[in-house]
């Protein structure tokens, strides 16, 4: 396994006790832009989950 050394001029303890950044894109929070996509993302599955079960119960009505 290999090991990572701290980039220069910073000790080990510098860099863990930086708060966490925050993404921003041409200034601006993307948090709030993720939870929208996944949102989308999800709900779309959903609609996509439910067009498929509705062709497997119509497909299964011709038996």
């Amino acid at each position: 396994m290999t090991e990572t050394t701290p980039a220069a001029g910073t000790t080990a303890g510098t860099r863990a006790a930086t708060a966490p950044t925050v993404t921003t894109d041409a200034g601006h929070r993307t948090d709030r832009r993720v939870w929208i996509r996944a949102t989308i993302y999800i709900a779309a599955t959903h609609v996509f989950a439910g067009f498929v079960i509705l062709l497997f119960e119509l497909g299964g009505r011709g038996r």
